[in-house]
């Protein structure tokens, strides 16, 4: 037991000198190792051993932890960007109104013509202009420049947005 103290001694104060000044060890371990049991005295070796393992590799060990910090956070990330992303869509449909009124208010307010309505209407069924002419038995250029006076007087850019519109205040069905 007494060889086994001292080799231990001899460990302690090989492991002294290679540790920094500032991790040193307090002066009396020798009358702390003599006064411990076999089994108390191998736990304490184990436990200096792996604290000399620690402060020698202190920077390897920082740098794994850094790693593996960065690997859980890639992970993280992964996963959140890859989660499927519900997308809710709202489909709005046309209720048709069987009891269809014109607003007459509306009408004069916005000054159209009857054939500007007429050509609106006939607009809002999906006729081309020139099967707008054909029906309405006027020439096409006629029929554009009633189109470009309902686009100008509706404040529109487009048919369709003539059309929507022209829903709206109630002037077509």
């Amino acid at each position: 037991m007494k060889i086994i103290i001292e080799n231990s001694i001899s460990i302690i104060n090989e492991m002294k000198a290679l540790v920094e000044p500032k991790y040193d060890f307090e002066p009396k371990i020798e009358s702390l190792l003599l006064d411990i049991d076999e089994n108390s005295h191998c736990r304490l070796l184990k436990w200096f051993e792996l604290r000399l393992v620690i402060i020698n590799n202190a920077f390897e060990i920082y740098i794994g932890l850094i790693a593996l910090l960065f690997t859980a956070l890639g992970i993280w990330i992964a996963l959140k960007l890859n989660k499927q992303k519900v997308e809710t869509q709202i489909i709005a449909k046309e209720v048709f109104n069987n009891n269809f009124v014109l607003d007459e208010i509306e009408l004069n307010k916005l000054g159209l013509s009857k054939r500007e309505l007429e050509v609106l209407q006939l607009m809002s069924v999906g006729l081309s202009n020139q099967e707008i002419a054909e029906q309405l038995f006027i020439s096409l250029n006629t029929i554009k420049t009633h189109t470009s006076n309902l686009f100008e007087k509706l404040d529109v850019k487009r048919r369709t947005q003539a059309i929507e519109k022209a829903k709206r205040l109630s002037l077509i069905a």
